[in-house]
């Protein structure tokens, strides 16, 4: 820039204004937030010394291609968090020393806490990859969500939600607590008053306040085993032991329960993963056992809304309500970002959990809590559940006399309810290998292998919700192309 009568303080801020140029500009960013940027890494770069006279802003907005009005805001900008001082008719010059950027140096492990370390440890992490037919469990199936109604209810509510002048009730709007009391009780067998319920953000955030509230290094938790691998991660997570629960083809089982736990986790409704209903004579030892040892059973009743054809077995809070705490999400079956959830519990254990809640959590949002309100009272949820119940039991039952015709030695399990079929393989087989046989026919499956604490007849799960019947056809076909012609699989 020599011989444009700029005035400078040094070789150095010569050098410094010849080499400033824009940065590329960022994903949305504005052009003065561009300029902004990019004067201020060179005055922290050392581009532009302490004590540099700045151009006038017509001839360096020239320089750097913008208008003079972008220029001066954001100089202005600069002036405001210390960059650069404006000093009248002595121009503007750098006010800072730079702090040219160091190479990085290499970092070493995170200091991270206990609590994190063994919550990491808990991840089951996805594999990924595209494949013909994807059977891999946990999919959203957005065609069976209740689009219309869902829609309209948030519509008629968000008025209401926006205008609300009070602060949310740390329980949930009362009004949907009292909609979802109803519903638990009539459809549910469950006995529960809008005390004793806490609207959640899902199943997964009940599961850490429970352990939060309840376990620390030196008490026990127990699982089923196999089981949801997100409920053994967050009771792991607070240091307390886990104990896994065998299940057999009856579901968890009470003789092996621990002498001694805080906590219990069981699906009793519908195993998961397995699938099986546990019968009346085990979940009368599960309470026995929780009386006689002083402690909670956490009933998780993910799959109640998604039984195939009959009416789901009630739950097991309806027989204990002092001794099982009720967790439920609609997430699966209404849809992923309503982000609806809840836990019905003993009054006194729900407001120990509504008093420590500001420390880790939110209250869920009013606006969709209103709304299922809605959906729940009017009778819509309803109707989108026997639309929905017909198209997964078709799609459960197309599965399974495919697998029936086309790989008749194996056995699913008629599961009852949920996404997916469980599929126990020969004693022969492995799991991984049965995985990557299928995945050279452009198959996904889901091992069992990460849901379990240790060795286990080798499975794998096939969810079929989000699937067609004709993709079902083809899958199982591939699956039988994948698997029929080896002895073993691994």
């Amino acid at each position: 820039m020599a011989g444009t009568g700029i005035p400078l303080t040094s070789d150095a801020a010569r050098a410094g204004l010849d080499a400033l140029a824009l940065l590329p500009a960022q994903p949305g960013e504005t052009r003065q937030a561009q300029v902004t940027r990019s004067l201020r890494g060179a005055i922290v770069r050392g581009l532009l010394p302490e004590g540099t006279r700045l151009p006038g802003h017509r001839r360096l907005a020239e320089h750097l291609g913008v208008s003079r009005n972008t220029l001066v805001d954001a100089l202005g900008q600069l002036e405001l968090e210390g960059y650069v001082q404006a000093q009248g008719r002595s121009g503007t010059r750098v006010s800072v020393p730079a702090h040219p950027e160091r190479p990085a140096a290499p970092r070493g492990t995170l200091p991270l806490s206990a609590w994190a370390q063994r919550a990491l440890t808990g991840q089951v992490e996805d594999a990924g990859g595209e494949y013909a037919v994807d059977f891999r469990v946990g999919q959203p199936v957005p065609e069976l969500y209740p689009e219309a109604a869902w829609t309209q209810a948030l519509a008629r509510r968000a008025a209401q939600a926006l205008r609300a002048g009070t602060p949310d009730d740390p329980l949930g709007p009362l009004e949907t607590r009292r909609a979802l009391a109803a519903h638990l009780n009539a459809e549910r067998g469950a006995q529960v008053t809008p005390d004793m319920l806490l609207l959640t953000g899902g199943t997964q955030g009940a599961l850490d306040a429970l352990a939060r509230v309840f376990l620390e290094p030196g008490r026990t938790a127990a699982v089923e085993d196999p089981t949801y691998p997100g409920a053994r991660a967050a009771l792991a997570a607070t240091g307390a032991r886990v104990q896994p629960v065998p299940v057999d083809g009856q579901g968890v089982q009470p003789a092996q329960l621990p002498t001694r736990a805080a906590l219990l986790y069981v699906t009793p409704g519908c195993q998961y993963p397995t699938g099986v209903a546990l019968p009346a004579a085990r979940r009368q030892a599960l309470i026995r056992w929780a009386q006689d040892t002083d402690a909670f059973i956490l009933e998780d009743d993910y799959a109640a809304d998604l039984y195939h054809a009959a009416r789901p077995p009630a739950v097991l809070q309806g027989v204990a309500p002092d001794r099982v705490i009720l967790l439920g999400s609609f997430s699966k079956s209404l849809a992923p970002v309503t982000r609806s959830g809840f836990l019905a519990a003993p009054p006194d254990v729900v407001r120990v959990l509504a008093a420590t809640r500001p420390l880790t959590d939110r209250v869920p949002g009013r606006l969709d809590a209103l709304a299922l309100a809605d959906v729940l009272s009017t009778g819509a949820y309803s109707r989108h559940l026997r639309r929905a119940r017909a198209v997964l039991t078709h799609r459960r039952d197309v599965l399974l006399h495919e697998l029936s015709l086309r790989l008749p030695s194996l056995h699913p399990h008629p599961s009852p309810g949920g996404l997916h079929v469980y599929l126990p393989l020969p004693a022969y087989w492995t799991e991984t290998g049965a995985v990557e046989q299928a995945a050279e026919q452009g198959v996904a499956v889901s091992r069992v292998s990460p849901l379990t604490d240790g060795p286990h007849p080798p499975a794998v799960l096939l969810g079929f919700a989000h699937l067609t019947p004709e993709q079902l056809r083809a899958g199982a076909a591939r699956l039988a192309r994948a698997w029929s012609h080896h002895g073993e699989a691994g």
